[in-house]
């Protein structure tokens, strides 16, 4: 014996029932069949929909009647050949009428109860089991209509009428063996009391009957069927990565299905689990995957968790009190108040200290538990035991659910890390003592980017996808997202980080998207994009999609950007950025975004800040976090001036030599912003202060090396004239650096609290004495370096080991677990 329930989405349309057909005549010669059919897609709600115009005295109920009217004669048509139709026809009719009659009795006395209410809705099950059986019938495959009224027997709890088990069970096993040559097409969901009144078993009770069926004559399993390969591992359209589980067992599939996993309905595992037989979830689309099979014990238990489940809107009323403390009798009289009403607790907790109870209700039943609260405590109330009753809305409550979790330490340490790393706040706990489930509330705003975050967390194999907003799209932002491109695969398979483009802009167009930007078609799809570059709309849309591990990128080199960090580290949302203008504003702006990513529990990382992508601004920042100090910082921090000075030997001029690197790249469109200095004076600034002082740009004494004239030059071929004016200035500065056997080099230092960035003379014995061509060269003298230096030395500009960096600490952010307390 075999039990198979089909889903409204089963039955949504001709073709899907054309699947179920085929899925069913597969199995005939297999054993007694026994099929329990829900209502068509979306008649239940239009069934409510009309019975409430009904009672509201309002007519827009017909054409609602007309549309499914007309749904069922189209399917009718498309399955039943023309000479068996009539009947099916003239069946559907009477019935049709019946509910059209109701309707007009609820239009005409303006009142709708829920016993009616159980009678209208229960139509669409009985529409769908006649045109089933009907089209199965006409194939040549004999089936019967079963209307489960006369089976099911309930109390008279309308709207959610609970089973009079002993009684139902009698019925079903004496009707199936009456019937036992015939396949059983049964209606979902509806039952009936004894007296013969309609009832309905709950939302999601066609899953019900069939539990109660296989329960009823010990069937071999239960099938549900549906639109998806099985219990999944968290709601497909909340985390695209869900996948579905081989096996769970009946505990955890309870858990996950009172937590919303909407694939099965909670009372449904109920008479299987007593009865213990296994439930199946299959897929009708697919129907060659295996599923899911549900059973009493599951010998092999692969991974910790089971799944993810969500509960999307609840409320929460807390009710706190000092007077309760040692005060027996006041939760089971919280809990009597609001059983009168029959309204559902779906989360407990209390403190230890008695001081408080939470419960979560559904924000439907908020108000009135709340009042219920309110009367059932008058009392204590007058006298200040208790001092208030406070009700939160918008909430989701999520659980964590998995056998294995039992006797394992660490698993609620390591969801509550992943969920604060992303700055997502727990706003009630709880957890029973079979450990098999951790629950808690967070804001509903939070609650799909929780369950990704910890699907990646628990499921993907340790992969954490990190999504990832790009503003800039110039030579380094293009470099970037090229490199990216090439190095995803490897980046995914060796080191399980998988990152995503979700959002990009230039000056002019902007792109964001749930699904992620194709990262070898990126232009095209900025380019085409009709929206305008709108710097508040983008990080308000970013925050609005409030992805896990999301991390902004600014590839700009605007200095208006850095007004928007804080607001984006607010958010939890890391930085990464080779833009300088943040870090060398004032230094209370530079401590207020580190401190708000300390807060947050994100990262402000700008490693390619200093040096392109070599590792200085991170080995200072390790040197002071292990207890290192930095006496002493000397740099050639400027890959032109480098470049320029260990090139410039007089033989060629200084304007000359300058002309030449501005041609080959190696200086800014206008040189000037190179040999003035303040770039270099800005990476010590920078350097200062993550090496822990405090300091501020007009600190620094920077030497000018454009002439006085040359600066104020109207464009640059006036410039190059004026410089020309001083290159014997020049060639005399390296002649008297040669005659003393030393060279020229431009150096910024910072030592004693003096930061200082001027045109040295140096001989072989200083470590940058050998440097060549547009290198950078760095010496840290600190506590543990102080006769030697540490040095560090590499190219320090270009747009390819500067998107190197800037991947690497996208790295370092997807890795990190803790930061310093520079927000490191």
């Amino acid at each position: 014996m075999r039990i198979l329930k089909f889903g409204g989405s089963s039955v949504g349309t001709p073709d899907a029932l054309s699947r179920v057909i085929e899925i069913i005549e597969s199995r005939k010669d297999s054993g007694q069949l026994t099929v329990v059919v829900s209502a068509f897609r979306g008649v239940t709600d239009q069934l409510i929909e009309m019975a409430t115009f009904a009672a509201m005295g309002k007519e827009d109920f017909r054409p609602i009647l007309e549309e499914i009217e007309k749904r069922h004669y189209s399917t009718i048509n498309a399955l039943v050949s023309a000479k068996h139709r009539s009947d099916v026809i003239t069946s559907f009719k009477m019935m049709l009428n019946e509910l059209d009659d109701v309707l007009q009795g609820v239009f005409l006395i303006r009142e709708l109860t829920k016993k009616t209410l159980d009678f209208v809705v229960g139509f669409g099950e009985r529409f769908s089991a006649l045109i089933l059986a009907a089209a199965l019938n006409d194939r040549g495959t004999i089936a019967r209509f079963t209307d489960t009224r006369k089976l099911i027997k309930t109390d008279s709890n309308f709207g959610s009428a609970r089973v009079l088990t002993a009684q139902t069970f009698l019925n079903i096993r004496e009707y199936l063996e009456e019937n036992d040559s015939s396949i059983i097409i049964a209606t979902g969901f509806i039952a009936s009391t004894n007296i013969g009144e309609s009832t309905t078993l709950g939302r999601g009770g066609s899953d019900y009957t069939a539990s109660l069926f296989g329960a009823a004559v010990q069937a071999d399993a239960v099938e549900i069927w549906t639109d998806v390969d099985g219990l999944m591992t968290a709601d497909p359209r909340k985390v695209k990565h869900a996948f579905s589980v081989e096996y769970a067992s009946y505990e955890e599939a309870m858990e996950l299905s009172h937590f919303g996993a909407k694939v099965i309905y909670p009372p449904t595992i109920q008479p299987a689990l007593k009865s213990g037989i296994p439930i199946v979830i299959k897929n009708t689309f697919k129907p060659e995957h295996p599923g899911t099979w549900i059973k009493k014990e599951i010998k092999e238990k692969k991974g910790i968790i089971r799944g993810i489940s969500s509960i999307e809107n609840t409320s929460l009323i807390t009710i706190k009190g000092s007077g309760m403390i040692g005060v027996s009798g006041v939760s089971a009289r919280l809990f009597g108040a609001l059983a009168k009403e029959n309204i559902n607790i779906i989360l407990i907790t209390q403190s230890s200290s008695e001081h408080t109870i939470t419960v979560a209700v559904m924000p439907k039943d908020a108000d009135t538990a709340k009042w219920m609260i309110e009367e059932e405590f008058a009392e204590e109330f007058k006298a200040d035991i208790i001092d208030e009753i406070r009700v939160e809305n918008d909430l989701s409550v999520i659980a964590v659910v998995g056998d294995n979790m039992r006797q394992i330490p660490g698993i609620a340490g390591r969801v509550f890390q992943s969920l604060g790393r992303n700055g997502i706040n727990i706003v009630a706990i709880a957890q029973g003592s079979s450990e098999r489930n951790i629950s808690f509330v967070v804001n509903r705003k939070n609650e799909k980017k929780a369950m990704n975050t910890l699907h990646d967390a628990f499921f993907l194999s340790g992969v954490k996808t990190m999504n990832l907003y790009l503003l800039g799209t110039g030579l380094i932002g293009s470099k970037l997202l090229t490199l990216i491109s090439e190095q995803r695969d490897e980046l995914y398979q060796q080191y399980q980080i998988e990152l995503k483009l979700k959002g990009i802009a230039n000056s002019r167009t902007m792109h964001l998207s749930d699904n992620s930007i194709s990262l070898t078609d990126w232009k095209n799809e900025l380019e085409t994009s009709s929206r305008t570059t709108d710097l508040p709309a983008f990080i308000s849309e970013m925050k609005e999609m409030n992805l896990p591990n999301s991390v902004f990128i600014d590839c700009t080199a605007s200095g208006d950007i850095k007004e928007f960090y804080e607001e984006i580290l607010t958010s939890s949302i890391s930085i990464v950025t080779p833009n300088k203008m943040a870090n060398t504003s004032g230094q209370d702006f530079f401590n207020l975004l580190h401190q708000t990513a300390r807060k947050h529990n994100c990262a402000f990382r700008y490693e390619t800040n200093v040096g392109a992508g070599l590792p200085i601004i991170g080995t200072i920042n390790e040197m002071v976090t292990t207890g290192d100090n930095i006496e002493r910082i000397e740099g050639v921090l400027s890959g032109t001036l480098s470049y320029l000075f260990n090139v410039y030997d007089g033989s060629v001029s200084f304007s000359e030599l300058v002309k030449q690197a501005k041609e080959m790249g190696y200086t800014e469109p206008d040189p000037r912003e190179d040999l003035n200095g303040h770039d270099v004076g800005r990476k010590l600034l920078i350097l200062a202060r993550v090496a822990g002082y405090s300091l501020e740009f007009e600190d620094i004494d920077i030497e000018n090396l454009v002439p006085e004239k040359a600066r104020t030059a109207n464009g640059i071929e006036e410039f190059f004239n004026k410089l020309k004016e001083y290159d014997d200035d020049f060639e005399n500065l390296v002649n008297d650096a040669a005659k003393l056997g030393k060279k020229l080099c431009y150096i910024a230092r910072f030592e004693k609290g003096k930061a200082e960035v001027k045109l040295e003379k140096i001989d072989s014995s200083h470590p940058f004495y050998n440097l060549s061509g547009t290198d950078n060269i760095l010496a840290l003298y600190s506590s543990h370096y102080n006769e030697n230096p540490l040095v560090v030395k590499g190219p320090g500009a270009g747009a390819g080991v500067t998107a190197a960096g800037i991947i690497a600490d996208v790295l370092r952010v997807a890795n990190t677990k803790a930061y310093s307390n520079a927000g490191w």
